[in-house]
């Protein structure tokens, strides 16, 4: 445990749940979509030593720089990527929930944490140390493939978000993460629910809470945003989506 996990122990903010020692056995790894195309066979050494954990809500999963080099998946919950600036600031990498793993790249690389993770809700995991994930990972070619589709998807992702935080003004970033925030909604339009703090949405832009809350003052004045039951409503995507693709068009001059 390193020392500042040991603090937040002491201060109460962490509580360790983790059931020790109970497996998780063929049927539970394929019900994650990684192992889904395996035989149960080809995954019967994982069964044997990969471990349930659970985490509270606000418990450190893991700390930027960690030496660990397991790999979670996870089973219910949810849980946030999180690094933080020179100057202290929290940055909001990403949010994870059933069916998603992390922790693949230091298994992958030998290297530390690049990121902390912590528990957004009540989560329960699927644990793997590096060694016996590689073994499986480079046991078969279609289990090189999996991870390579994996590694690619990851880059795609990044790929996309650098860009945005690099040519879009934050109006445009704004409504582009509300979008993929959002779900249908009954009714017609979209909506991002649960409702999401300022300095969440601040966070995740690399903006301030403040230029959040006046952006989004500005869309519901617009009638394109409105605080509904529940979340945040977004009545007309076609609108919003069309004024991100502008912005990328204006930004790259095509």
């Amino acid at each position: 445990m390193t020392k500042r996990r040991a603090i937040l122990h002491r201060r109460g903010r962490v509580t360790d749940t983790n059931p020790p020692d109970e497996p998780c056995t063929m049927d539970d790894l394929s019900r994650f979509p990684f192992f889904r195309p395996f035989a149960a066979p080809a995954l019967e050494a994982l069964a044997g030593v990969a471990r349930w954990h659970a985490f509270e809500p606000g418990q450190i999963v893991l700390e930027a720089g960690d030496p660990a080099r397991d790999v979670f998946f996870i089973a219910e919950g949810e849980v946030r990527i999180v690094m933080r600036s020179a100057g202290g600031h929290e940055i909001i990498l990403n949010e994870l929930g059933p069916g998603q793993f992390f922790g693949e790249i230091a298994a992958i690389d030998g290297g530390p944490r690049s990121a902390g993770v912590v528990a957004l809700t009540r989560a329960r995991v699927c644990v793997i140390a590096a060694a016996p994930f590689m073994s499986f990972a480079l046991s078969t070619p279609e289990a090189s493939h999996q991870v390579m589709r994996m590694l690619a998807a990851l880059v795609r992702e990044k790929d996309a978000r650098l860009l945005e935080l690099t040519i879009l003004p934050v109006r445009p970033r704004l409504i582009a993460l509300l979008l993929r925030m959002s779900r249908p909604r009954e009714g017609g339009g979209v909506i991002v629910s649960p409702p999401r703090p300022h300095h969440e949405l601040a966070a995740r832009i690399g903006t301030r809470r403040e230029v959040v809350t006046r952006i989004l003052g500005a869309l519901t004045r617009e009638g394109l945003a409105a605080p509904g039951r529940g979340g945040l409503v977004l009545p007309d995507p076609k609108t919003l989506i069309a004024e991100v693709e502008t912005s990328f068009r204006t930004a790259t001059g095509g």
